[in-house]
C-alpha cells in the first residue's frame, strides 16, 4: 500500500543556523484521541524514541473531541517553528469534508512530514450480540434496523462503519464517544453492542471472551492479527477503510526543521525494537517521504470526499 522512503534518499535543503539550534526546546505532539486508544499507544511510542533521538522531550497532548477537529485547530493555530507537531490521521482528512467548519484546511494549513503508522480497524461485537460472522451481523441488522447502536471515535471510524452500512445495505445507530478508549469501554459494559477500534485494543478482549472480532478491516489481513479475516473476505466484497497517521506541522515551518523532523522520524521506524513495539500494539510501522505523504494525504482527503457525499454521512 505504502512505499517505504528508501534509506539513500537525500533531501537537498539549505541547512540554516536554526537547523543546528532545533530542538531548543520541549516538542508538542498533539493527539486527537484520549488517552490509552490505538492511536495514543502508537504516537507514544514514537514520542520516546523522537525524545531520545532529538535531546529533547517530545510530550503527548491528547485533545480528543470534535471527530478530530479540535487537535487539528490547535495545530493550526500553532506556531509554525516545529515546536507544536499534529498527529494527523485519517479523521482529519477525512473531516474536512464531512464538517461545514472543520476549523483547519488539511492541505493548505499542514506539511506533512512522514507517514509513519497504519491499521485496521477490528469489527468487534458484544458477546450478547447473536452474530459469528459479517454475514450474521449483516443478516442481523436487516433484521433488526436501526436496533444495533454501534460506537465511534473520530470521523475514521465514524466513515468506516457508515460505509460499512452503505455498502450492507443496513440501518444501524452511532453512538459517538471522544476516543478508542471510551468506545471500547462502553462495549465491554454493553452499553453499545458493536464498535471498529484498533486491532491492538481490542485484542486482549477477545482473547478473555469479552468481546468477538469478527474481521479487520484492510484490504488484506493484518500482520499482527492475521487469524482474522478481511470485512471483504468474510461477506463484503471490497470494503477496505484504514487508520493512518504520521506527523505534520503548520504550514510556514522552516524545510530544515521538517528535515530534522523527517530524518529522526524515519530511523525512528527503522529500528527493529521499534518496529516490534509497533507491531505488537496493533499497528504496521511505515516511512515515507514529505512528498509522498503529502501525495497519500490529499488522496485520502478526495478518498473519503466521495464517500461522505456518496452515503450522506452526516456528523452527529
Amino acid at each position: 500500500m505504502l512505499r517505504l522512503a528508501g534509506g539513500g534518499a537525500v533531501l537537498l535543503f539549505t541547512i540554516s543556523p536554526a537547523f543546528a539550534q532545533y530542538p531548543a526546546k520541549q516538542i508538542r505532539l498533539i493527539v486527537p484521541n484520549a488517552p490509552g486508544g490505538g492511536a495514543d499507544t502508537s504516537a507514544r511510542i514514537i514520542a520516546q524514541g523522537l525524545s531520545a533521538s532529538l535531546g529533547r522531550p517530545v510530550v503527548v497532548d491528547n485533545r480528543p473531541g470534535a471527530g478530530g477537529n479540535l487537535s487539528g485547530e490547535i495545530a493550526a493555530r500553532a506556531a509554525p517553528d516545529g515546536y507544536s507537531v499534529l498527529w494527523g490521521g485519517v479523521s482529519h482528512a477525512a473531516g474536512v469534508s464531512l464538517y461545514n467548519r472543520p476549523g483547519y484546511d488539511l492541505i493548505k494549513d499542514f506539511v506533512p512530514v512522514s507517514l509513519l503508522v497504519f491499521s485496521p480497524y477490528g469489527v468487534a461485537l458484544h458477546p450478547s450480540l447473536p452474530a459469528r460472522s459479517i454475514k450474521e451481523l449483516i443478516a442481523l441488522a436487516k433484521a433488526r434496523p436501526g436496533h444495533i447502536y454501534y460506537a465511534t471515535s473520530g470521523s475514521g471510524t465514524f466513515l468506516a462503519a457508515a460505509l460499512f452500512c452503505d455498502m450492507a445495505g443496513v440501518k444501524m445507530t452511532n453512538v459517538s464517544y471522544k476516543g478508542g478508549a471510551p468506545g471500547l469501554v462502553a462495549l465491554l459494559s454493553g452499553e453499545v453492542s458493536m464498535t471498529m477500534t484498533s486491532v491492538a485494543s481490542i485484542l486482549p478482549h477477545a482473547r478473555t471472551g469479552k468481546a468477538r472480532v469478527l474481521a479487520v478491516t484492510s484490504a488484506q489481513r493484518s500482520p499482527s492479527a492475521p487469524e482474522y479475516p478481511t470485512v471483504s473476505e468474510a461477506g463484503l466484497k471490497g470494503f477496505e477503510a484504514i487508520s493512518w497517521y504520521g506527523p505534520m506541522v503548520p504550514a510556514g515551518t522552516p524545510r530544515d526543521v521538517i528535515n530534522r523532523l523527517f530524518t529522526e522520524s524515519l530511523k525512528l521506524v527503522k529500528q527493529p525494537e521499534v518496529r516490534e513495539r509497533l507491531i505488537a500494539s496493533g499497528v504496521d510501522p511505515a516511512g515515507t517521504t514529505p512528498d509522498e505523504f503529502s501525495a497519500y494525504v490529499r488522496s485520502e482527503v478526495e478518498k473519503w470526499a466521495k464517500i461522505i457525499k456518496a452515503t450522506g454521512a452526516k456528523p452527529d
